[in-house]
């Protein structure tokens, strides 16, 4: 529960700090969302990993930057099919956004001793 709720500050610090990415939902729906990710994470992003695995080696890592997008991507994207409030006016947002999420998580996991 405590991972849930990091991850839904992280996307909230996200949707601050970045005006290509919005929310206009409720904190339910924001806790749906961080779920929603926690989900896509386990599921989607370890097979993305292995079909990219010749990109991540070439770019030394980098390309998980990508794939950290894609994934959000399709949040972003179930988020508006439930109506749940977040959107992003592109895939360039989207990966900034997803740096962000993925900065602020780590740093309050770090903080919390969730890591």
């Amino acid at each position: 529960m405590l991972k849930t709720l990091i991850t839904a500050a992280a996307l909230y610090v996200a949707v601050v700090l970045l005006d290509g990415l919005e929310f206009d939902g409720t904190i339910p729906a924001l806790l749906v969302i961080a779920l929603f990710l926690g989900v896509v994470n386990a599921v989607v992003r370890p097979i993305l990993k292995v079909l990219a695995l010749p990109a991540i080696l070439l770019t030394l890592g980098l390309f998980l930057l990508v794939i950290n997008a894609v994934v959000l991507s399709i949040v972003i994207w179930l988020a508006e099919q439930f109506d749940l409030g977040l959107s992003s006016q592109g895939f360039g947002w989207t990966l900034a956004a997803a740096i962000i999420v993925s900065l602020v998580a780590w740093g309050l996991e770090t903080v919390t001793g969730q890591r």
